[in-house]
């Protein structure tokens, strides 16, 4: 189980509750796409007991002490960012005006953003794309985050 957030923007105690939340779903990763904002938020996610990986958001100006802070529970990048695991392509960004052209590359079987905080999950050709909303809250008043089923392929998303 993949664990999916973004947008988390400082709000400390939703991030707790993200962390909580994905322990207890025993994920084996936990994947932020973007808006920390802050290097002391990010901290929040040493809680894990797994491994992050994360893509700066647009709000994210702090971009040496967010790596540091990130670096010894896993790694964040520039957008976008591309792995594999369990057998499947991630591509992972902030900004949903990148999601057409990077899905048009066709080297992605799902494809993760963030940014509008609206979450969303729906299938485009082969490619299954996941938004998880905003873990922060602090525009819909709830936090929402996501999981991903990498077996059974599919997501669903998840207030906190």
């Amino acid at each position: 189980m993949i664990g999916i957030l973004s947008d988390s923007h400082d709000n400390i105690p939703m991030i707790k509750q993200a962390v909580r939340f994905f322990n207890n779903m025993n994920c084996c990763l936990v994947i932020h796409a973007g808006d920390f904002v802050a290097p002391f938020a990010a901290k929040e996610l040493h809680g894990l007991s797994c491994r992050v990986k994360a893509v700066f958001g647009n709000c994210d100006g702090e971009k040496h002490g967010l790596k540091k802070a990130i670096d010894p529970i896993g790694e964040i990048h520039e957008s976008p960012l591309r792995f594999q695991y369990d057998g499947l392509r991630f591509l992972v960004t902030h900004l949903n005006s990148y999601v057409d052209r990077y899905l048009a590359e066709g080297n992605a079987d799902v494809c993760i953003f963030g940014h509008t905080h609206k979450p969303e999950i729906k299938i485009k050709g082969k490619i299954l794309i996941i938004n998880p909303g905003e873990s922060g809250g602090w525009v819909s008043g709830k936090g929402t985050v996501a999981l991903f089923d990498t077996q059974r392929r599919n997501a669903e998303i998840y207030t906190l």
